[in-house]
This record gives structure tokens, sequence and C-alpha cells, in this order.
């Protein structure tokens, strides 16, 4: 009887909190423009007021049309960032052999080929906010700052490879 004790008061246990669980998911809230939830008399809901935007949308849009100008600091910064998002995939120096590339990830292309070395800078920003091929886009996780930070950056690889850039002119025109 006394074996038996221990296991009827954890069954009993189990089952009594078992019903005092309650998900956060479950709990009574409001949702943005969630349908039917009653905060409304008439219960229908309200459309956004016509040409709202997010508040730092201007802002942004402010930040993507224009490159800062390259000084030191923007360069550090860009060197950061790239080893933060870029180079897991395009590798510390830009020949696209990063980490993941090396456990099976398809491999980037260098930013020595003359494809990318021709590329804009204006193009390089549009392929890291919306992505390119296989590459994910960055434009939520990359401000813009930051991206031309990065575009400069990768300018400064590409010259660093390439001696003859560096007498010429910079390469796709620089951010």
């Amino acid at each position: 009887m006394r074996a038996l004790a221990p296991a009827c008061l954890a069954l009993i246990g189990a089952l009594a909190s078992a019903g005092c669980r309650q998900e956060m998911n479950v709990q009574p809230k409001l949702l943005a423009n969630a349908q039917g939830h009653g905060a409304w008399r008439d219960g229908a809901d309200r459309p956004l007021v016509s040409g709202t935007i997010a508040r730092s949308a201007l802002a942004r849009q402010r930040e993507s049309a224009h490159p800062p100008p390259i000084t030191a600091a923007l360069l550090t910064r860009g060197r950061e960032r790239y080893a933060i998002f870029c180079s897991p995939c395009h590798g510390l120096d830009g020949q696209g052999d990063g980490m993941i590339v090396q456990r099976g990830f398809p491999k980037p292309p260098s930013y020595d080929s003359p494809k990318l070395l021709a590329a804009s800078s204006r193009h390089l920003f549009d392929v890291i906010t919306n992505g390119w091929g296989v590459m994910y886009p960055y434009g939520a996780r990359v401000p813009p700052r930051d991206r031309w930070a990065i575009i400069a950056y990768i300018r400064a690889l590409q010259v660093a490879h390439d001696p003859q850039l560096a007498a010429g002119s910079s390469p796709g025109g620089a951010p």
C-alpha cells in the first residue's frame, strides 16, 4: 500500500496541473485588423487610412536613394556588417568560399568576376535588398545605410584584389 501512495499522488498532481495550464496564444487579445474582434459596436473592421505609411518608411527611402560619402568609418562599418551577413557564403575575402559553401550550399560568384566588377552599386544594393538566385533577401535585416557600407567594403575588396582597379576607375561606379 505504501508503494502505491506516491504513484497515486503523482497521478493526481499531473491531472490537477493539466487543467491549470493556459496557452499564450489562447488568451483574449486584440490583433491588428483581425476579423470579428468586436472592438467596434457594429462589429465591422475599419479600413486603413489611405496613404498611411510606417513612420520609418520615409527615412529608409531617403537612405536607400543615395549612397553616403565613403569614409573610414563607413568602410569599418561595412567590414563589420559584411563579416556578419555576407561572409558565411561569400567568404571573408569575397571569393565565394564561405563556411556555408564548404558545407554544400551553392557557391556564389567571386566579387572579382567580370560581371560583378561591372555591376553598378545600385544593382548590388538591390541584390542585397531583394535577393538574387539562391541569395536570401536582406532588406528586412540590414538597414539601407549598412547596405551601402557593405557595398563600399565590397568595392574595397575588389580594388584590393586587382591592382589595376586601384590605378584606374572604381569598379561599377562605386557607391
